[in-house]
């Protein structure tokens, strides 16, 4: 199949009337739609958009290749536009787009189409090649253009090689669609390598399947390995050998350097984890996977070292006692102090704004960031806690992202404002009083009415009690709710009751202790990070640190949330039944043994709500769509 036939006249703007990125989105889907290759241009329009979020496709030397494969798409095809002024597309380069061409893949579509789709990428490195496209005056001499280079590059290229090189270069190149940048960098490094006169080998791992794969023999021979891709690809195989990894964009912008750093070795040895990372990337365009949780996912993932990194710092801190981090106490430690405040008072207090300000990143780009971080420290700050970061994070996104629409019709000479001034005035403005005066108060009021109902219970049923008390530690997992109901067992401890603690306590371990069974036990329900961050639990809920288990529930609060508030809430209950009570408001496992009562009873009831919670997320939460070797390991 040639280009021509998914590129047709019907499908060519000579003269592109946008003077903005998404503007340029959208006449080109137009063309699409108007020609009658997609039924769902809206679904389309997010599939282009949730790409562009990953990284842009505005690839440099005035090139933009927004590209999507979804089932919104009827028909393969290519819209070509060509803008004579430019258009800023926030290229690598930083320079204004001139050629534009949108690439439409559904999922269905076969090898060829993939194959045919991915040479024009190819094509584009050539700069001759393109000077023919901007000087051509009508879409004939376009479609001319291609056919004419397609003639030129009938046989398919073989990895370059030359007998005067003594040094073997290999290289892998993939993207999340693997149809446009995958290639583009193959060609690239390619190119620069017959230009330095070095033997390279590239393998592309894009749409239609792993191309010009490197052979056992080719790794063993190899002086040193490149690895520019934005997804996982299989590393196992590069145990012992120097290894580049860099992101994909850094194949087409960098090839020289690239390769020189390859031909000095100036790379780290890859040492394998005894783990295959080959990830099949059907996860992140299948439903249910894109929009909402792919942007939940941004912040989660960027969180999550300020939750694990913070944690176990505060967990080391109890090593020289309970409350060896407080300078008023017999036992105070200046080392326990300062584990104490660089992971509770530093780590933990960054966790809320990361989150919210990587989940609005995602929304908006760039331009999302501060307000999203602004947000979510209100959030952190005004007791609205991770389900109000949660809250700061969409809200500043989607308010930049109408800002984005509001002042695309200002002039092109503003432009350059858009992002320094214009989006984070307005954009931390705008989020910071709609925390302030919509968001925060309600929660806060929710929280303040929560400690009064529970100090109005006070112990009359002990049962019932723990069952609330243990429920309400898993339900925003360190949030206002959480705080409500450690306060509670404070003062109950202060009244001489110590019972209500322990059960606080109880509920407060199981979230963690009971999410990492369930990666432990239903690694099929659970990805790879998450599986890695299951293990970190273990530790982390044996410490009586909730906040463990956060990634989980912001991840998959459908599921998880519910599975942690009724293990919670049985440990709870349990304790109160086994007639447990705790002298020290913390310390988790380290101080089970100076309980009232019986500890290993204590540590059933932990067991028992733990085993409950890793049962209930095992069966509600969806298989994980991944490799079959990497869940084996």
């Amino acid at each position: 199949m040639k280009i021509t036939d998914v590129l047709t006249k019907d499908t060519i703007l000579l003269n592109l009337q946008s003077q903005s990125k998404e503007a340029v989105i959208d006449e080109l889907i137009e063309k699409l739609y108007t020609a009658g290759k997609l039924n769902d241009k809206e679904a389309y329009k997010e599939a282009i958009l949730a790409r562009e979020s990953q990284s842009t496709t505005g690839i440099g030397e005035g090139i933009a290749i927004p590209h999507a494969k979804t089932n919104a798409v009827s028909e393969p095809a290519i819209a070509f536009g060509r803008s004579t002024d430019g258009i800023d597309y926030e290229s690598l380069d930083g320079q204004n787009a001139h050629l534009f061409f949108m690439i439409a893949a559904y999922e269905g579509a076969n090898n060829d189409h993939l194959a045919t789709l991915s040479r024009l990428s190819s094509f584009l490195m050539d700069p001759n090649f393109r000077k023919s496209l901007e000087s051509a005056a009508t879409e004939k001499e376009i479609l001319d253009a291609i056919n004419t280079k397609e003639k030129e590059m009938e046989k398919e290229e073989n990895p370059t090689s030359s007998a005067s090189s003594k040094q073997k270069i290999l290289a892998v190149t993939a993207c999340p669609t693997g149809i446009a940048h995958t290639y583009m960098a193959a060609d690239a490094l390619k190119a620069k390598a017959k230009e330095m006169d070095v033997n390279l080998k590239v393998e592309t791992n894009g749409s239609s399947g792993i191309k010009n794969a490197l052979t056992k023999e080719d790794i063993e021979e190899a002086h040193a390995i490149i690895v520019a891709a934005d997804k996982q690809v299989e590393m196992e195989r590069f145990n012992g050998k120097h290894v580049i990894q860099v992101p994909v964009a850094q194949g087409i912008r960098k090839p020289q350097q690239l390769i020189q750093q390859a031909l000095d070795q100036d790379a780290p040895v890859y040492k394998s984890n005894g783990e295959t990372t080959n990830v099949d990337e059907k996860k992140a365009s299948s439903p249910g996977r894109s929009g909402f949780y792919k942007h939940l996912m941004s912040g989660v993932s960027n969180m999550l070292p300020f939750v694990v990194g913070g944690g176990i710092l505060i967990a080391i801190s109890f090593i020289f006692g309970i409350n060896a981090a407080d300078p008023k106490d017999p036992s105070y430690h200046p080392i326990a102090e300062a584990l104490s405040t660089i992971g509770g008072g530093n780590a933990f207090a960054l966790m809320i704004p990361v989150l919210a300000g990587f989940i609005a990143m995602s929304i908006a780009d760039r331009p999302g960031f501060a307000p999203g971080m602004v947000g979510g420290f209100m959030a952190a700050s005004g007791g609205a806690g991770f389900l109000g970061g949660l809250i700061a994070g969409f809200l500043a996104g989607y308010l930049v992202l109408g800002l984005k629409k509001l002042f695309s019709s200002l002039p092109q000479s503003l432009e350059g404002i858009k992002p320094v001034l214009l989006y984070p005035l307005f954009g931390i403005l705008l989020t910071g009083l709609i925390m302030m005066f919509i968001v925060i108060e309600p929660v806060k009021a929710l929280n303040d009415a929560l400690t009064l109902w529970l100090k109005g219970m006070g112990t009359g049923n002990l049962v019932f009690l723990g069952l609330i008390l243990g429920g309400m530690m898993a339900v925003d997992m360190g949030g206002p709710i959480n705080k409500a109901a450690f306060t509670f067992g404070i003062a109950m401890i202060d009244a001489g009751n110590f019972a209500p603690h322990a059960a606080i306590m109880a509920g407060g371990m199981v979230p963690p202790l009971g999410l990492a069974l369930s990666t432990t036990l239903f690694k099929k329900k659970y990805t790879k990070a998450e599986r890695e961050a299951g293990k970190t639990n273990y530790i982390m809920g044996a410490s009586f640190i909730t906040e463990g288990a956060i990634p989980f529930a912001a991840a998959d609060p459908g599921r998880v949330i519910p599975a942690a508030v009724i293990g919670s809430a049985v440990a709870g209950a349990l304790s109160m039944v086994f007639g447990i009570g705790l002298p020290a408001p913390h310390g988790g496992a380290f101080v089970i043994p100076i309980v009232n009562g019986n500890p290993l009873l204590y540590v059933l009831a932990i067991l028992i709500g733990s085993v409950v919670t890793a049962f209930i997320a095992g069966i509600l939460k969806k298989e994980v769509q991944e490799d079959k070797k990497e869940l084996a390991a």
